[in-house]
């Protein structure tokens, strides 16, 4: 649970402040609760709804899901974002800010991406100031669990994405290691393309196999295995899997 927190606090929660009260209660389901992402008129990360019922389906919104986070690497040049199940209906995906970018810039980056490449994404009434339920956490509604999952897993949560049993902390640590935080010139870079000022995509080499790149349609769970065993993980999460 340490190194889960540490990872959480590490790319999400503000860093001049100690993780918010309630976050390992949170975490271990016995209460849901919703976290700030920012403060003092800046935030750490955003989270962008892909939700089954917005898009039509879990397949559809996997898709879509699919397609910006390929953008947001291939044209802006952004790392690879966090992927997770909201345990209802849809996924998230989740960018992490290496240092706090005040809330006019970062809504208007959402603002512009959702609306070059997914203008039927919802966003909450709060933009990029809403506070979120934090992964591995019960959903507020349904009561399953939310949870980070691997990017190639996301097309087996299609039919429900969302968790019946506790996912490991040790695994849910494992998906968040190693993933890079977006610096400011990565940021100015991604603006820039955005809004047309002149910026043009970065050319990305192809990833190679221990990329921490999105193959989010290749993944097979085989590949997912090796990748918890080389961390010493035992994929437990197997069979947590809804069955096809």
């Amino acid at each position: 649970m340490h190194e889960l927190i540490s990872q959480l606090v590490r790319l999400y929660l503000p860093l001049d402040i100690p993780p918010q009260a309630g976050l390992a209660e949170h975490l271990e389901g016995q209460a849901t609760r919703l976290f700030d992402l920012g403060r003092d008129g800046a935030v750490r990360a955003i989270v962008l709804p892909f939700d089954g019922r917005a898009h039509g389906s879990g397949t559809a919104a996997w898709e879509r899901l699919c397609e910006v986070a390929n953008v947001l690497q291939a044209e802006l040049g952004l790392p690879a974002p966090a992927v997770s199940i909201d345990g209802a209906t849809g996924y998230r995906l989740w960018l992490s800010f290496g240092q706090s970018v005040d809330v006019a810039t970062a809504q208007r980056f959402v603002d512009l991406l959702c609306a070059a490449y997914c203008p039927e994404v919802v966003l909450p009434a709060g933009g990029v100031l809403a506070p979120v339920e934090l992964p591995p956490c019960r959903n507020g509604t349904t009561g399953k669990w939310a949870a980070f999952v691997h990017p190639g897993m996301g097309a087996s949560f299609a039919d429900e994405p969302a968790l019946e049993m506790t996912p490991p902390a040790a695994a849910q640590a494992a998906f968040l290691q190693g993933l890079e935080r977006i610096d400011a010139a990565q940021l100015r870079h991604a603006l820039d393309v955005l809004a047309g000022d002149g910026g043009q995509p970065e050319a990305q080499p192809a990833p190679g196999p221990g990329s921490r790149g999105l193959l989010l349609q290749d993944a097979t769970l085989e590949d997912i295995v090796r990748h918890l065993h080389a961390r010493n993980i035992e994929p437990t999460f197997r069979y947590l899997m809804p069955s096809r």
